[in-house]
């Protein structure tokens, strides 16, 4: 038996992550590693440039129950940006916009969202107690994945002992205004019964730079196994 601290996630609007580029921002189906400590050093007031405080999280290990993977949405929007070569030193970016003229770069770009999403979190690898504390009163806004997605419901953590992440994700306590369907999938660094595994690009290196390493993720479907 191991504690594991267990909560839920849910949002009108997530954005689990992608290989990103300039013109498109993915997301997955899922929230992943990064997603899931930054949600945690949110809660505990740890800053994205504070490099020790957040180096604290790496010895914890994680398990996500996908309840509702929620539909697709894409935002379209653009971005324009002025050469430095046409506008020297500008008092403000509309300034800027305003000196280049016809000389500004316009991009159409792309945000893509899953709304309505609900997944259970367990985590475990380190003394859980004070995240559960955070969680419920947590230092900055929660959300997953950009400022935009806020949590629709309270993350209502919990500690529980389990024998593995599979068993301590059936206690996540699901906010009441949802229709809780089956887990469809379980994402987990521990072994799961009929597992396979995948890569996930997820490990952050460096949050400055948006550095991000690869790791094996055991994936179970219990819905298929029943």
């Amino acid at each position: 038996m191991a504690e594991h601290l267990v909560f839920t996630l849910c949002a009108n609007l997530a954005a689990n992550g992608e290989l990103a580029g300039h013109e498109r921002r993915g997301t997955l189906t899922w929230p992943g590693r990064s997603a899931i400590l930054g949600l945690l050093a949110a809660s505990l007031g740890i800053r994205r440039d504070d490099t020790a405080g957040l180096a604290t999280l790496e010895p914890l290990q994680m398990a996500v129950a996908v309840h509702d993977i929620g539909q697709p949405l894409r935002d379209y929007h653009t971005v324009q940006t002025v050469p430095t070569t046409a506008v020297k030193r500008p008092d403000s970016r509309p300034d800027a916009l305003r000196r280049a003229g016809k000389a500004v770069n316009t991009t159409l770009t792309q945000r893509d969202y899953r709304s309505g999403v609900l997944y259970a979190v367990a985590a475990w690898g380190l003394d859980m107690a004070p995240f559960r504390d955070a969680l419920l009163r947590p230092v900055f806004t929660l959300y997953l994945g950009r400022k935009s997605c806020p949590l629709s419901a309270p993350p209502a953590p919990r500690l529980v002992e389990a024998t593995d992440a599979a068993t301590a994700l059936a206690s996540a306590q699901m906010p009441g205004f949802r229709n809780v369907p089956p887990v469809q999938a379980i994402y987990s660094d521990a072994h799961l019964k009929n597992a396979r595994i995948e890569r996930r690009n997820d490990v952050p290196l460096d949050r400055q730079l948006w550095h991000f390493a690869s790791r094996d993720v055991y994936v179970s479907h219990p819905v298929e196994d029943a």
